[in-house]
């Protein structure tokens, strides 16, 4: 043999030991990187047996690696070592980093172990995947237990009824493990083994681990088994849910931990949804007023959350009864968060209320809440006005609320007026040309002005919008002369505002009036002494080139316009005018060639 070729084809193991054994960290993550070109150099056969066993025995100590290892060995190696067939022999290495301290190399492992159990036969699951499994449940330290609860659902619907009343047994094992980080892992992983199931083992096994862990004494453990509750009613029937799960459902709701009560507050309209219609009314509807009125503002804010959703369950006079008197409570919530939850929701109610029971009840609480001090209620109202339009009307709408948003619009706070810049233009496609002149237009031009770029950004996107709701005709004699009219404004920024409104709108104009309105003052700013006024000229007239190149008259515009001007500022003293000027006319010389 060639001592050449041997040297060759040892070459890849040598180099990948000589990279893991390197200081440098960044080194070694890269022969990690590289595992799937090493393992085609070496072909399957050479894979499995000397690169998967030297991965398994090469320990390193940075957590950055081997969470780089984790994740490779997931991404679909078994092609590198023959095939599915052969996908077993990544478990071992797996196995070591799924018992290692760091949460996310363990974490990343188990991703990967259940990628891998994906592609094993049956009887590759029992011969090698099951008693991982059962190594990995009874290891000595907790690191091992914690990570097999998340791999007892890829296995258990394939390997046999005696493998699988092992795995209901060892999963058992893990609920009652003294370890509190165990027990809170066999709680998270628990719904998805529990859907593994069947009907007859969730309640023989199933039911008696969820009762376990949800009377923990921890209430990071318990917390977590509001979502195994939701799970465990979804498949059962509902005559047994109200036999089997009431007491549970009462005692999550009810939890001594308010994070308990988030979880169950946060969860309320899947849990509903599950337990079914004659149990939420009979039951659910007073937990539910109990999440609403619970001490602690976390869970008043997650329940606020959860309003229209589980409102849709209940009968019209029910919710005006029961959760209406709730919503006016927390509308005047000591907690800002809870104001901000139920503004983002309050409006969902009114589709169910229909419009007299929205005008009596719920219009005053938007009102209220329009005039809140934290600006995020006041944001989340506004965001949400359309639903109740679609209810209570236009007219009323307006009459109620328009003095309120006129008021925003003033509002100290830029996210406010952005919010409401951006509300305008449905706004005024509901209230109409007329209204919209009389009430709003002086509005819309005033933001213009305004001493936020953000807001006079916003503020020329909604002229945009504006013309396209009302027309060419009404932009003309509306907007248009205003803008232009602020181009010789003394402060700069007005000026500047001037060429960046009529870049936004000038698409959804016509050349006519491109011609007749606003070419002149646009090319007076060309020579504007500020060079952030040029350069912005510069690329409005690459938009306009950009949009009426396409017709004889718009080329002409160009040709006869736009070039010129733009070879005047391409020897311009300042770079930033020449760079756009030349970037523009390149541009605009191509589009009247095509």
């Amino acid at each position: 043999m060639d001592p050449a070729a041997n040297v060759e084809e040892v070459a890849p193991i040598a180099i990948l030991m000589d990279e893991l054994r390197s200081e440098d960290v960044q080194l070694r993550l890269n022969a990690i990187h590289s595992l799937p070109t090493i393992a085609l150099a070496l072909g399957p056969d050479r894979a499995r047996d000397e690169l998967i066993p030297f991965l398994q025995e090469s320990v390193d100590d940075e957590d950055e690696v081997l969470l780089a290892l984790a994740e490779e060995l997931g991404r679909s190696f078994e092609e590198y070592i023959g095939g599915k067939e052969h996908a077993h022999t990544l478990l071992a290495p797996l196995e070591h980093l799924s018992a290692v301290e760091e949460t996310l190399v363990r974490d990343k492992a188990a991703e990967s172990i259940t990628k891998v159990a994906a592609v094993l036969s049956p009887a590759q699951l029992e011969e090698h995947y099951a008693p991982l499994l059962k190594r990995l449940s009874r290891g000595d330290w907790f690191t091992s237990r914690t990570s097999s609860a998340a791999l007892y659902a890829a296995a258990y619907p394939k390997v046999s009824p005696q493998i699988q009343e092992d795995l209901r047994k060892g999963y058992a094992g893990l609920a009652s493990d003294d370890t509190p980080m165990v027990r809170r892992a066999a709680a998270k992983w628990l719904g998805a083994f529990l859907k593994t199931l069947s009907k007859d083992h969730i309640l023989s096994d199933g039911l008696p681990i969820y009762r376990r862990l949800q009377s923990d004494d921890q209430d990071s453990v318990r917390l977590l088994t509001v979502e195994d509750l939701i799970v465990i009613a979804q498949q059962l029937e509902h005559a047994e849910v109200e036999e089997l799960l009431l007491k549970q459902i009462r005692l999550s709701i009810g939890d001594k931990s308010w994070r308990v009560r988030y979880m169950a507050a946060n969860h309320f309209n899947e849990l509903a949804e599950a337990v079914g219609v004659s149990l939420v009314r009979a039951e659910l509807i007073n937990q539910f007023v109990q999440l609403l009125k619970d001490n602690e503002a976390e869970v008043r804010t997650a329940a606020a959350g959860q309003i229209p959703g589980f409102a849709k369950l209940l009968d019209k006079e029910v919710i005006l009864a029961r959760i209406v008197p709730c919503v006016r409570d927390l509308s005047q919530d000591t907690s800002q968060h809870v104001r901000a939850a139920l503004a983002n929701q309050i409006s969902g109610l009114a589709p169910l209320l229909g419009k007299e029971p929205t005008i009596e009840h719920l219009l005053p609480l938007f009102l209220h809440l329009l005039k809140d001090d934290f600006p995020e209620v006041r944001l989340n109202i506004i965001s949400k006005l359309e639903t109740v339009n679609t209810v209570i009307g236009v007219e009323l709408l307006a009459d109620s609320l328009l003095p309120a948003i006129v008021e925003l619009a003033e509002d100290k706070s830029w996210r406010v007026r952005q919010a409401i810049i951006e509300y305008i233009p449905l706004l005024a496609q509901q209230l109409g040309r007329t209204f919209f002149d009389q009430q709003l237009g002086n509005l819309c031009m005033s933001w213009l002005g305004d001493t936020v770029f953000s807001i006079r950004e916003s503020a020329t996107v909604n002229l945009k919008k504006l013309t396209e709701v009302f027309g060419i005709e009404w932009a003309t004699t509306t907007i248009v002369p205003q803008v232009v009219a602020m181009g010789q404004h003394p402060n700069y920024l007005f000026r500047m505002t001037t060429v960046q409104a009529i870049a936004m709108i000038a698409p959804t104009l016509n050349l006519d009036v491109i011609n007749t309105n606003i070419m002149e003052p646009l090319l007076t700013l060309g020579a504007d002494p500020i060079p952030n006024i040029r350069f912005n000229v510069a690329k409005c007239l690459e938009v306009l080139a950009h949009t009426y190149a396409d017709t004889a008259p718009g080329r002409d515009l160009v040709k006869q316009r736009i070039i010129p001007t733009l070879e005047s500022l391409k020897n311009d003293q300042d770079a930033d005018v020449r760079y756009f000027a030349v970037r523009a006319l390149q541009k605009s010389a191509v589009l009247i060639e095509t």
